[in-house]
């Protein structure tokens, strides 16, 4: 429960908005024996409540009850009613709704409001503080509310219409804020997401309190407002007489977007004509009837003193950005009439020192509000939550909702469906069955495996994992997908953010330890990145290190050992032009000198082929889609055996038993799947023409 924050609000002002008629507010008043904390309340928001939510563990997201909960479609149990409707709308028509009672004046300060919607949360949940934009609402996360309020604790900052509080006034109060939560949890990080003009509030506190843990989520912040055409609106409203304003359409043709656009992407998209005209004539429709709202919350007068505040703010913060030491994260929309933000997230991201970037090319300046924007996913595939003063990639992991693992599913199905892969698993009497019941549902377990060309087992192996016995695979990852020089030449650290939703860890004997003692199932390569940038006519051929060290780890935790081959690789693409090949040209060598040493060396010490760890792209001639094939083996029982593994030989001796078991495996596929009459693509085309799409492409006999 968060202290009192009543501290923020006048004596003379002892609640947050007018007491009345109102059917979605009402006013609260504590107990004597309680905290002097005012507030008002609906079936969404509220300001300052008593009520202490049932606490829960993160771990337990994962249920059938939450994916109810966490369902998009409006059809889950203890929805209220239209909020099925609301989230169809990407948070407009909620935001307008909300709005049209949270700007009635009532002649008080700026002050904090929290959501009701968001449920139970974890203890040691950490604060998040959301600055609005230009608006001053402070429901621009109303879409996001319920999802992050199983994780944080939210408070949102309303700014009344007809307040004019000076923007150095704001950084003081958001500090006030900051500093007095610090004081009474300074183990728990404090998030401030800052949208537009709020971002440069965010910054200007965090540069005010470089010793606070402080997390910035900036949407498109207003830093860039000297180069925007914003500017060009503030002598355009004083010229003009108030009846001839132009704020509200103008305002709205931004939000709007080109209609014309909406509807050609959308026909690109595979949509009909008549669904895409249906549905921007509902979205058109819920702007146009919200022009009053609109007029309310931005009348000519305010406009003009926000116009103002926005270049105070952007001098403000820019000035400070070298005092800024917090971790950030900026989100730019490449569609942003309001603010050129694209370029403005680049000129961050490369002055900022712990500063991340992620780009959303279709979306515009109101990035929260709009569609298909989630930012909890936002927040777990950056890997930005955490609990304390770092990041625990091991610990800090929320599963993947259901929405989040369907969109992961969507996301890779073209290369799923490419591949059709078959399953096949051991079970503990020593038979061998299709799918995957042979693989242990308790864990802890450490599944033990041959790495494909470019790691293309991966991404099917997991997904079919979790798809059919809803287990998440902790996969153990080279560092190079969680960090990244700003001026390397490695691949954006974007590109590996679906595997960090899905639990994706570096690799550090902190992280075995930490899995393995949380009962996790856990994937390991051995080979690594050898394996995966093998040379020609290396495939299937095993680079693993002489140390057994995951043995002695697994069995100091009682873990059983699956090992499992997977086969594939050459009927999808042959290595033409290899390490080989490449390191004999000037040019490529010294690419290949330059990538080597971004990424970290995680064998410095070892010897012989499964040193040889450079970073290269070989050439690989494509070939006609075959398939994928995984055979997981009889679990290895490690419990019991911890005395016994201790010693380096006996680890040894099970080290080199699993290592040839996967050898066994992939020898079992290579020689099964020539009897396999849909290897090849096009008979499973012709199948699933027959039988539907959606069936499952038998194989061979076992």
């Amino acid at each position: 429960m968060p202290p009192a924050i009543s501290h923020l609000l006048p004596s003379t002002q002892p609640r947050l908005f007018p007491c009345g008629s109102s059917q979605l507010f009402r006013h609260h008043t504590p107990a004597k024996n309680q905290s002097n904390r005012v507030g008002i309340f609906t079936k969404r928001l509220a300001v300052s409540v008593n009520d202490v939510p049932a606490t829960r563990s993160v771990e337990k997201l994962w249920s059938e009850k939450e994916e109810i909960e966490w369902r998009e479609e409006g059809e889950g149990e203890g929805e209220g009613e239209g909020e099925g409707e609301r989230r169809n709308t990407g948070g407009w028509k909620a935001y307008f709704e909300d709005s049209k009672e949270l700007i009635k004046s009532d002649g008080g300060p700026p002050r904090w409001f929290s959501p009701l919607c968001g449920g139970s949360r974890p203890n040691n949940s950490p604060l998040l503080l959301f600055l609005p934009g230009i608006d001053g609402v402070g429901l621009g996360l109303i879409s996001n509310h319920q999802k992050l309020g199983k994780i944080f604790d939210v408070w949102c900052l309303h700014i009344p219409v007809m307040d004019r509080t000076p923007f150095t006034e704001l950084v003081k109060m958001v500090e006030r804020t900051v500093r007095s939560e610090n004081q009474s949890c300074p183990n728990r990080p404090i998030y401030l997401v800052g949208d537009s003009l709020g971002a440069c509030l965010a910054l200007a506190v965090a540069a005010r309190n470089p010793h606070i843990d402080l997390v910035l989520i900036l949407a498109n912040p207003a830093t860039s407002y000297s180069r925007s055409q914003l500017q060009q609106l503030t002598p355009l409203l004083e010229a003009m007489p108030g009846q001839l304003y132009p704020g509200v359409p103008y305002f709205l043709s931004l939000m709007a977007g080109d209609p014309l656009r909406m509807v050609l992407e959308n026909i690109v998209k595979g949509l009909s004509l008549q669904n895409t005209a249906r549905e921007l004539s509902e979205d058109l429709s819920i702007l146009s009837s919200s022009l009053p709202v609109l007029a309310d919350i931005l009348p000519r007068e305010t406009l003009l003193w926000k116009l103002q505040m926005l270049r105070s703010a952007s001098a403000y913060a820019n000035s400070r950005l070298h005092s800024t030491k917090a971790q950030i994260l900026i989100l730019s929309s490449g569609r942003d009439q309001l603010l050129p933000s694209q370029q403005e997230g680049e000129r961050l991201y490369h002055l900022l020192p712990k500063c991340q970037l992620r780009r959303f090319d279709d979306k515009g300046h109101f990035l929260f509000l709009e569609g298909g924007i989630d930012l909890l996913t936002i927040i777990k595939s950056t890997s930005f939550y955490r609990r304390g003063k770092y990041h625990d990639y091991a610990l800090d992991f929320i599963p993947p909702s259901p929405d989040e693992l369907k969109n992961v599913l969507e996301s890779y199905r073209f290369f799923t469906n490419l591949t059709s892969a078959v399953t096949l698993s051991t079970l503990e009497d020593g038979t061998i069955v299709r799918g995957l019941d042979g693989i242990p549902s308790e864990g802890p377990v450490l599944l033990v495996g041959y790495h494909m060309l470019l790691g293309w087992d991966l991404v099917p192996l997991v997904l079919k994992i979790v798809s059919e016995r809803k287990i998440f695979v902790r996969g153990i990852a080279h560092p190079m997908m969680f960090e990244r020089s700003k001026t390397g030449k490695m691949p954006e650290l974007s590109s590996y953010d679906s595997y960090r939703l899905m639990g994706a860890v570096p690799v550090a004997a902190s992280n075995f330890y930490k899995l393995f003692s949380s009962k996790a199932h856990v994937l390991l390569y051995p080979g690594g990145m050898r394996e995966a940038l093998h040379r020609k006519g290396e495939e299937y051929k095993l680079f693993w290190p002489e140390q057994a060290e995951f043995v002695r780890v697994a069995a100091r935790f009682g873990a059983k050992i699956v090992p499992f081959g997977s086969v594939g690789e050459d009927d999808l693409g042959q290595v033409a032009i290899d390490y080989d090949d490449l390191i004999k040209v000037p040019y490529f060598r010294t690419e290949i000198e330059s990538l080597t040493q971004e990424v970290a060396n995680l064998r410095g010490d070892a010897k012989g082929e499964v040193a040889n760890q450079q970073v290269h792209l070989p050439g690989i001639i494509p070939k006609y889609p075959g398939r994928f094939y995984y055979y997981f083996g009889k679990p290895i029982e490690t419990k019991g055996r911890e005395r016994e593994l201790r010693d380096r030989d006996k680890s040894h001796e099970l080290y080199m038993e699993v290592k040839s078991e996967v050898e066994r495996c992939i020898a079992y596929l290579k020689e099964k799947r020539e009897s396999d009459p849909y290897r090849y693509l096009l008979p499973r085309l012709v199948y699933q023409a027959t039988h539907g799409f959606t069936s499952d492409v038998p194989t061979f006999e076992i």
